[in-house]
């Protein structure tokens, strides 16, 4: 298969804008908690979308797994159960260093170790990263990107200082710089698992390939796999929770007395897909006509539609890490960096960053730049390397 970087990148944007942008039909469920519309979305996100998707675009997607040696199964649903941890980490971090803070520690070490980390493992950091032309370029490009993460959240921190006392201390009521360190590396550590999750599928990569899998759509059967483990962790937490806040009910009752709200704390979003502190707070829908009434069919409507396209964020990853040749590491890079540029587009369309200053923006529209840039700094390293002597 020719390899053509230009199309990753393409490619990896749409998973950016997807993973971007799930969260928004969330923004219209209502009188359903937190935990009910995830888990409901969810189904769709981990098992409905790739098995599905999965079956009809690969071929003898059971005959490939069932061929799959045990060990490999056993991996990649556990990186992927440990991507599930940094999720529930991640809302800690959140509440001990603050949004701006908070998102930039965990973004960066994610970015680090899922894009490093892999290279490093399988041996070749040395000699095909450090010890190539178009290696080096790419790791500039990881730099820029963790450079445009920091100023991300430097302007995060110059929003959080335009705020009012009281918006202050709803965001950072429990601040703890040692607590919420602590965790931030545990969260951006363990949310890179996914990538992990991802490289020790290969071998599943190498059994759909034989069965005749088109090279475009390798991917998808290791997505599968990994997502189990993500669905593992996720469903835990999600019944804990509606078991804690009383709100098992709301999957199926349409007539209710009442609706319940899970504290912000409790939410599971990982550091690769999290939306910004202003949506999650418009989520829940208090302001209803008749308040014993659900509207369950556009609620689970909603669920599917945003979970799917969850979904469609590593979809599109697959097919990019699929351009990308020998350096398909640094589709991470790629993916971060995309996510962080398209939920900060989609903050602006949704005025969240009005009213927090000329330095904040001045930072935000830096940040931006460079995120740009990395990619375009990755997608050319990743050219180069196709003219390398291998």
């Amino acid at each position: 298969m020719i390899q053509n970087p230009v199309l990753g990148v393409f490619l990896h944007w749409l998973g950016g804008l997807a993973s971007a942008s799930f969260y928004v039909p969330y923004r219209t469920v209502k009188r359903w908690s937190w935990e009910t519309y995830w888990l409901a979305g969810g189904f769709f996100s981990w098992i409905i979308a790739p098995w599905l998707l999965g079956f009809f675009l690969t071929r003898d997607l059971f005959s490939v797994l069932s061929e799959t040696p045990p060990r490999t199964i056993f991996w990649v649903i556990f990186f992927g159960f440990l991507w599930g941890i940094g999720g529930l980490t991640f809302g800690l971090t959140m509440r001990f260093l603050g949004l701006s803070l908070g998102m930039a520690v965990v973004l960066g070490l994610c970015a680090v170790f899922g894009t490093l980390m892999p290279p490093i493992f399988a041996g070749v950091f040395w000699t095909q990263v450090l010890g190539t032309a178009s290696g080096r370029v790419i790791l500039t490009g990881v730099s820029v990107c963790l450079v445009g993460i920091v100023f991300a959240g430097i302007a995060g921190i110059f929003k959080e200082r335009a705020m009012s006392p009281e918006q202050k201390t709803a965001v950072i009521e429990e601040f703890n710089l040692k607590k919420g360190l602590a965790v931030a590396i545990l969260s951006g550590v363990t949310s890179a698992c996914f990538a992990y999750g991802l490289a020790a599928g290969a071998p599943i990569k190498v059994i759909t390939l034989n069965h005749g899998t088109p090279a475009l759509w390798q991917g998808l059967p290791v997505l599968v796999v990994v997502l189990i483990g993500g669905f593992t962790t996720n469903f835990i937490w999600c019944v804990i929770m509606n078991i804690k806040n009383r709100s098992g009910f709301q999957y199926f009752a349409s007539k209710v007395e009442r609706y319940v709200t899970a504290p912000p704390e409790t939410t599971v979003e990982s550091a690769i897909d999290a939306p910004s502190r202003e949506m999650v707070e418009a989520i829940p829908g208090s302001k209803a006509a008749d308040p014993k009434t659900v509207p369950m069919i556009s609620n689970y409507l909603l669920c599917a539609l945003a979970g799917t396209t969850w979904y469609f964020q590593f979809f599109f990853y697959t097919m990019g890490e699929t351009q990308m040749g020998r350096y398909a590491f640094s589709s991470w890079t790629l993916h971060m960096a995309s996510i962080i540029i398209f939920s900060t587009l989609w903050g602006l369309g949704f005025k969240e960053w009005k009213g927090a200053g000329i330095p904040a923006m001045r930072f935000l529209v830096l940040a931006l730049f460079l995120l740009v840039g990395s990619t375009v700094i990755v997608g050319y390293g990743n050219m180069l390397g196709a003219h390398d002597v291998h």
